[in-house]
């Protein structure tokens, strides 16, 4: 065989691995080895007279007869649309556009419930209720859709039907939950996709939202309005440029809810009504009812569901709170607002604007087509979701639900990031703030497995940043925001940031318990106010500019409208932007808490679950010939359901995971895991030189193997005791990583991989009687197996333990800086002077709680306070010195997050009940008489906030004063365009409104669009 390989069929491997398509990852060919050609029933002599397309055809289409019948196939319709043509005489020109394909949701419904998935199938939902062992109260716990109050409610209301004649069998719910997002198939070229996902609520989410489980079923790919109807719109009489475009939208719409006209159909109807009788996989005989409980989607598929305009005067598609109305976010009187003018669909006003347009030659936004649909933003199109499901009890807005990913990390928190910038350019010197804002995130150390990625180029930029990138950013911002702006303001920016973080951290929780929720109401309450008070205070204080990135897209827009041969009428100056809450992403974070009541929490209807379902349809693209895509995508799909339900017919599993995930699991009982390893021995006596002949070591084994409690910490054992532990050849055996496993505050078992090179922080539950912090912090310096025997008075006993070399971090606690979520600051920790005996110590692994994520405080600098100027052992990357400070990451993930709080109902009691002494944690239910009802209470007050007592001079009492009564009704929306980036639909005019923010606002939505393509 050819050097260096050992034989003719490695070589033949590797050069196919190395050759023709570059689809072939190691991974890949590790997996067809093992799973293809070490099988044992593989034989080479089966793949005599083998043809891959004969194979695929017999799979899309076998005619003996013996394949496995699937009923929910693939089918394709033509959907027919009327376009206004302008005239008395013609009740509008029909329009073909072929190419739906769709699989009928009730076969698909009828092969799920066969499926293998079905024996984890939810039936009876219920109440999830805990009792806390710290006081023995008893509350209600909040996660999945099928112990939400909308299960609940649907269930009762079933139960209180008529039964079918002749039938007993027992009603049970097959929850629907649908997702659609248009997406790109290719990084470059106008492939594009607009799939239609159905899940089933009846599922737990965690098995729903794996990528690779199964359990989402592709229902339909939505088509877009083709290019040849712009042929029509031209040959139509006096049609203007924004005339086309508003006729483009409607036909669009029409286009949407003719697909979903289809996809409801007769069959599905009827089983809405009298349900379907199917053999469940318990083999017992139930009559299951399909009802729609939620639709996730973006802002601008949201508006063709809810048939409404697109950032019109009332642009929610829940309620009809005008947009004049937005600023009061987190008031009483926009609480109120929601629940009171809920959207109810306005069927008579829709059919009579639809005469005026068909039969009276009126345009689709003319002024009598507005003045029949009213207020509320209407779009003059038949829903065909009221229309079919209204009357079974569907409440089609109710099921368009909050989305966090498009509308709070890529929408809220994206722009408010994106202003706090502009006011570091507005500042003296902003373009050093803004190179230093950028160089302290390139600082910021990664944690966990992808949690928190190094952020490598220039944040402040915003290249294609997906929305995990955002949420990186979020919860790093507030030490490296610290100190960049002038002291006033700087208060305000950091309570913000914490607020919103806080904000963010509890509307992500995988289970949400009553208190909990008050928590999260609480929390929206204080954000509310800090988003005004940065608005009505910070902003107000500065010029702020478009961004360089920003003023660069707009001019290459510009450009592109007027054409080579034009001159662009627009100033190449930058445009002035400020601060806008105006917008519906603001509006939707009041919707969170009556959400997750109504529907379980965000983690189980995130559209996040859909962009992770777009991987198959973009990993299917390459393989189709580009033509008709819709439907080789469909045959794809077709084939892998295929290839999974025989496989699970014929019992055949496909064990894809990992040899170390295997080993994590089989040990995931343990509190922690070291390997045996003993590659790298260390000697004693050098490890002891190294650290100044330090007694400790000893002293710790003795410690540990003595079983003393934390009460002798401080004992000081006798020679003669140290003398009695012996260690084999003086030798110690240091190992790389070690895994700590933990429980998380949902009930979950997780882990986190410390290396004292790339992961080195740890936390440990705080070992004082009368902490003033609940937790310990130390950096790990070294992880050692070691081999021990003690002698005792009768036996010399052998002994193998674990040990962390450590240097400790001490929580700064002062009348100067106090942290916590009452005074919205990041816990505060420095290294320890090395002068105390205590700096460097030894750890028992099984005391460790969590990895940390510890931040520099950047603001503090670096010094020498802690450990002397030079080298050490103690410093990675050979640093000479070392960050006076460093924060605590709390917002790292959410179980970090309840570690501060005691309301993790997973979390050990004796943690929790320390963390409630340390901190006194007040009741977080949120009291009326607290919240502002009509913004006369100052903006700026907030009874749980420390940070306004602490304001500089110049925040004076005229201009808390200031605050208060601020105008809401009247103001101007000059910044419409910050906060809304993104949320258009094609050619749409709004409601004829002239307001320049919302053109700007369609103008960025390139931008926003590859942040969401690059999720």
């Amino acid at each position: 065989p050819p050097y260096p390989f050992h034989n003719m069929t490695i070589y033949r491997l590797m050069s196919w691995m190395n050759s023709g398509s570059n689809k072939k990852s190691e991974l890949e060919v590790a997996r067809l080895v093992k799973e293809v050609l070490l099988a044992k029933d593989f034989d080479p002599m089966h793949l005599e007279n083998f043809s891959v397309r004969g194979t695929l055809r017999k799979l899309d289409k076998d005619h003996s007869g013996n394949k496995v019948e699937f009923p929910d196939d693939w089918t394709h319709a033509t959907v027919a649309i009327k376009i206004p043509t302008k005239s008395k005489e013609d009740d509008g020109r029909l329009f073909s556009v072929p190419g739906f394909h769709f699989r009928p949701l009730v076969d698909v419904i009828r092969s799920a419930f066969v499926d293998i998935q079905a024996s984890a199938f939810h039936l009876s939902p219920f109440k999830r209720l805990w009792k806390d062992p710290l006081d023995g109260h008893e509350e209600r716990i909040f996660d999945e859709l099928y112990t939400s109050d909308s299960w609940l409610d649907v269930q009762d209301e079933l139960q209180k039907l008529p039964r079918e004649p002749r039938c007993a069998l027992e009603r049970v719910i097959a929850g629907l939950m649908f997702f659609s997002d248009a997406t790109h198939l290719a990084n470059f070229g106008t492939a594009k996709a607009w799939p239609l996902y159905m899940y089933f609520g009846n599922l737990t989410k965690y098995a729903r939202s794996a990528p690779k489980s199964g359990a989402c079923h592709l229902v339909g790919f939505l088509p877009s309005l083709p290019d040849k109807v712009k042929d029509i719109f031209r040959s139509l009489p006096r049609i203007s440029k924004s005339g086309m475009a508003a006729l483009h939208t409607h036909c669009q719409r029409e286009l949407f809810h003719g697909c979903w006209e289809i996809l409801l159909d007769k069959d599905f109807l009827h089983a809405y009504r009298h349900g379907i009788v199917l053999r469940c996989a318990d083999g017992v005989l139930r009559r299951i009812f399909p009802r729609i409980f939620t639709y996730s989607a973006d802002y601008p598929e949201k508006v063709l569901i809810a048939t409404i305009k697109d950032m019109g005067s009332c642009p929610c598609p829940r309620c009809l709170t005008p947009k004049s109305m937005f600023t009061s976010l987190g008031l009483l009187s926009d609480m109120r607002s929601r629940i009171s003018s809920l959207r109810v669909y306005i069927a008579t006003n829709v059919i009579r604007a639809r005469e005026f347009i068909y039969q009276g030659g009126n345009t689709v936004d003319g002024k009598k087509v507005e003045e029949t649909l009213g207020g509320g933003s209407w779009a003059p199109i038949l829903n065909k979701f009221v229309e079919r499901l209204g009357a079974l009890g569907l409440d089609t807005f109710q099921m368009l639900i909050v989305d966090l990913m498009h509308e709070c990390e890529l929408g809220t928190w994206k722009a408010l990031f994106t202003h706090l910038i502009r006011i570091l350019y507005a500042l003296p010197n902003g373009n050093q703030l803004v190179a230093n804002l950028d160089s302290r995130f390139r600082q910021i150390p990664t944690f966990g497995n992808g949690v928190i990625r190094m952020f490598s180029n220039n944040t402040s930029e915003m290249k294609r940043l997906a929305a995990r990138d955002f949420e990186d950013i979020l919860q790093c911002a507030i030490p490296v925001f610290e100190g960049l702006f002038p002291a006033s303001h700087d208060m305000v920016v950091q309570s913000l940031l914490f607020r919103f973080a806080q904000w963010h951290a509890l509307a992500k929780l995988r289970i949400h318990s009553e208190l909990t929720l008050f928590f999260f109401e609480d929390t929206f309450k204080k954000l509310s106010k800090q988003l005004r008070r940065f608005r009505d205070f910070t902003c107000a204080v500065f010029d702020t500019v478009e961004l360089p990135k920003e003023k660069v897209a707009r001019q290459r827009r510009v450009a592109q409208r007027a054409g080579p041969n034009s001159i662009p009428s627009e100033s190449s100056g930058p445009r002035v932007k400020v601060f806008n809450l105006s917008t519906y992403k603001f509006h939707a974070m009041g919707d969170y808490l009556r959400t997750i009541k109504l529907f379980g929490t965000t983690d189980s209807f995130t559209t996040q679950i859909g962009e992770l379902a777009h991987r198959a349809i973009k990993a299917f693209y390459p393989l189709t010939s580009k033509v008709d895509t819709p439907a080789q995508l469909a045959k794809h799909e077709h084939r892998r359901r295929v290839l999974r339900r025989v496989a699970e017919a014929a019992n055949i599993s496909s064990n894809q995971q990992s040899p170390a995930d295997s080993h994590a699991s089989s040990l995931f009982q343990d509190h922690h895991f070291i390997a045996d390893n003993r590659n790298n021995p260390v000697s004693l006596f050098t490890f002891l030189r190294e650290h100044d002949g330090d007694p400790a070591t000893k002293d710790h084994l003795l410690y540990r193997l003595k079983k003393l409690d934390v009460t002798h910490c401080d004992r000081t054992f006798t020679d003669n005791e140290r003398n009695s532990l012996i260690i084999p050849n003086n030798t110690i055996y240091s190992i790389q990583t070690m895994q700590i496993h933990y429980t998380t505050y949902d009930m979950m078992r997780k882990y986190d991989t410390i290396s004292p090179r790339t992961h080195p922080d740890v936390m440990v539950l705080s070992g004082e009687a009368s902490p003033s912090h609940p937790y310990w912090y130390a950096r790990v310096l070294g992880i050692y197996r070691i081999d021990t025997w003690i002698e005792g008075v009768c036996r010399t006993e052998k002994h193998h333990l674990e040990v962390l070399y450590v240097r400790w971090l001490a929580p700064l606690i002062s009348s100067d800086y106090e942290s916590g979520i009452q005074h919205a600051r990041l816990p505060k920790l420095a290294f320890v002077e090395e002068s105390d005996h205590d700096a460097f110590r030894f750890l028992n692994p099984g005391q460790v709680i969590r990895g940390a994520h510890l931040i520099p405080a950047f603001a503090s600098g670096r010094g020498v306070s802690s450990l002397r100027y030079g080298k050490s052992l103690a410093r990675p990357k050979e640093e000479l010195t070392d960050w006076e400070a460093y924060y605590v990451g709390i917002f790292v993930d959410q179980d970090m997050f309840l570690h501060y709080t005691s309301l993790g109902v997973g979390h050990p009691v004796a943690l929790r009940k320390i963390v409630r002494n340390c901190f006194d944690l007040e009741s977080t239910t949120p009291a009326t008489e607290d919240m502002d009802v009509d913004g006369s209470r100052s903006d700026s007050e907030d009874h749980g906030d420390d940070d306004e007592q602490r304001m500089d001079d110049g925040l004076g009492r005229e201009e808390s004063d200031d605050f208060e009564g601020i105008e809401i009704e009247g103001e101007e929306d000059e910044g419409e365009e910050d906060g809304e980036e993104g949320e258009e639909d094609e050619g749409e005019e709004g409601e004829g409104e002239e307001d320049e923010g919302e053109e700007d606002e369609r103008e960025d939505f390139d931008d926003e669009l590859d942040d969401e393509l690059s999720f």
